[in-house]
Formats: C-alpha cells, sequence, structure tokens
C-alpha cells in the first residue's frame, strides 16, 4: 500500500512563513508529478502547486512568487515554502501524487490525509 503523510501545519500570523511536508512511503516502483492542493472551509479543493519528476513547476496564481514547491527524489517527498502568509490561505493543505507501484501497473492518484494551515492574528 502507499501512504502520503503530511506535516508542518500551523497557526501563523498574517506575513509569516511555514514549511509543509508530504513523505510517501510504501509499495513505491516510481513517482511522477507531486502535487499540493488546499480546501478553506465551505470551498472546494483547488490546486496550490505541482512539481514534475524532473523539477518543473506549475503554481496557482493567487500563491505565486510567495509559495516555493520543491522536492527530494531520494526521499520520495515533496515541499511546499509558504512565505508571505495571509488570513485568505487559511485551509486544509493536501499532498497529491501520482504513482506507479510496480513496474507493470498503472499510474493512480494518491492523497494524503491532510495538515491545518491557519493564517490568523
Amino acid at each position: 500500500q502507499v501512504q502520503l503523510v503530511e506535516s508542518g501545519g500551523d497557526l501563523v500570523q498574517p506575513g509569516g512563513s511555514l514549511r509543509l511536508s508530504c513523505a510517501a512511503s510504501g509499495r513505491i516502483f516510481s513517482i511522477y508529478d507531486m502535487n499540493w492542493y488546499r480546501q478553506a472551509p465551505g470551498k472546494q479543493r483547488e490546486f496550490v502547486a505541482r512539481i514534475s519528476s524532473g523539477g518543473i513547476t506549475t503554481y496557482a496564481d493567487s500563491v505565486t512568487d510567495r509559495f516555493t514547491i520543491s522536492r527530494d527524489n531520494a526521499k520520495n517527498t515533496v515541499f511546499l515554502q509558504m512565505n508571505s502568509l495571509k488570513p485568505e490561505d487559511t485551509a486544509v493543505y493536501y499532498c497529491y501524487a501520482l504513482i506507479r507501484v510496480d513496474r507493470s501497473s498503472a499510474v493512480a492518484g494518491y492523497w494524503g490525509q491532510g495538515t491545518q494551515v491557519t493564517v490568523s492574528s
């Protein structure tokens, strides 16, 4: 089985910074795109950032120039450095990864359980 476990969520003041981590474990052959999504109360889950296996990054307009996604392929881990945080960044942040569990299997998507980020004074 594959597990994605996020960590790093916390309460932070506006203008502050946080670094989220998401570690994939279990039966893993290859990890392709790794993504961060977020869901605020009463809203739909939305895309935040993506990094390909080759390091190509994509960001939502709302976080460009404030958030940075990176990954450590040796540790099957993706990070999200969040700077200049705003109250509207408050949400549960989820990791989502495209993973092949063995050479002959299809690529499938896996979600983590989420980590709470609250931006408030």
